[in-house]
This record gives C-alpha cells, structure tokens and sequence, in this order.
C-alpha cells in the first residue's frame, strides 16, 4: 500500500497573507486539524489547530493579535513532506520519528495531498482485512525458511483462502503471523493448526 492509496485530495490550503482568526475558523468549518500554506502554487510551510491555540492562548498575553496576524508569522516552515509513491510504512516511521501529525504529499514540486495519523491508521485496518467478515489467527512460527509457506500450505490444503497476512519478528528467533481467513470458524481451524505442531496464539485454546 503507497501513499497515494490512503492520502487526502484535494487538499485544503491557506496563503501567508490569511490571518489567523481565518485559518482557525476555516479548520473547524472543514473539520480538519491541518492547513499546508500556500504561496504562487507552492508550499511554503504549515499550520495547525494546535499552533494557533497555543500562539493566541490567555495563558500567552503578549502572544499575536488573531484578527491581525497573518499565518505566515506563526507557521512551521521546513515542511517535512511524502510522494505519492511511498509505502505507507515509510511515511508512519517518518511521523512517528518526527513526532508530527501530517505529511504534504508533493509530486514534482506541486503539493497532491495529505496524509494524516487517521489515514494511516486507516489504512493498516484495510491492509488486516478487518474491514471484512473473516476469522483470525495469530501463529507463532520459528524464523527459519519453508514455516511461512508450511502455514499457507496447511490453510490452502483444508480450502482455507487468506484474505489478508502480515508478519513480524520476535525475540528468540520467531516470527509472530497474524492471518485473516475465509471463515468465522478460527477456534476449529487452530486446534487443527495445534494439531500439526504449530504454535497458535489466537484463537487461545479452549479448556476443555
């Protein structure tokens, strides 16, 4: 999944020259947090519901008149920005290190859209496929060649279809597979894994 698959366009913008009462009041009228700015059709910075709060709150007296003070004076310049042809994992790790909330998805230079927090989550619930009815697994498995495809075989040998399957290291030398299937019957299906040697974390195992 890229970037261009969950982000937001068209996106909203503002000019250098808007004030901040105006950008405040155009974020909470098109219920957005972020506002890319804008200028001669290039991005030249951004700014948040966040950043105007703390720039116009009472605990700031002296701070900038809202009526009067344009965006440009507050914004956050250095924009850090996506392509639309990034993996979406890339551009979580780039937020999460970063410890920003957007990222402006420019391609040749033109700003294409937004991707938020939200977009990406969003994003990770299709790539599970937990927007659909299906059952769940998670299978621990040793980390060695032949234990990823032993586990598709065994659910492709019993008419199983996978609709979606991620995997991710753990300590020890394990991968932790976590499969959605084509069926609600996951607690059969893994004491049939269990069964075959195979050790199944969800559904737990039933006492009996």
């Amino acid at each position: 999944m890229l970037v261009r698959d969950v982000m937001r366009h068209p996106v909203f913008t503002v000019g250098p020259e808007t004030t901040l009462e105006e950008a405040y009041r155009f974020l909470l009228e098109k219920g957005i947090r972020h506002l890319p700015v804008v200028q001669d059709g290039r991005l030249v910075g951004i700014i948040t519901d966040r950043d105007i709060r703390l720039a116009t709150s009472h605990l700031n007296p002296k701070g900038p008149c809202p009526g009067c003070t344009r965006v440009e004076e507050v914004m956050t310049r250095g924009v850090v920005t996506a392509h639309p042809l990034d993996p979406v994992e890339e551009a979580a790790r780039v937020m999460r290190e970063r410890k920003i909330g957007c990222l402006p998805v420019l391609e040749d230079g033109e700003l294409v859209g937004i991707v938020t927090g939200i977009d990406l989550l969003d994003g990770l619930l299709r790539l599970t496929g937990v927007t659909e009815p299906s059952g769940r697994l998670e299978v621990r498995l040793p980390d060695r060649v032949g234990e990823l495809a032993r586990l598709t075989g065994f659910l492709a040998g019993r008419g199983v279809n996978i609709h979606s399957l991620l995997s991710y290291p753990e300590d020890g030398d394990y991968v932790r597979a976590v499969v959605r299937v084509n069926t609600l019957e996951a607690h059969l299906l893994a004491e049939a894994l269990r069964r075959e040697g195979f050790e199944v974390l969800w559904p737990p195992k039933k006492p009996w």
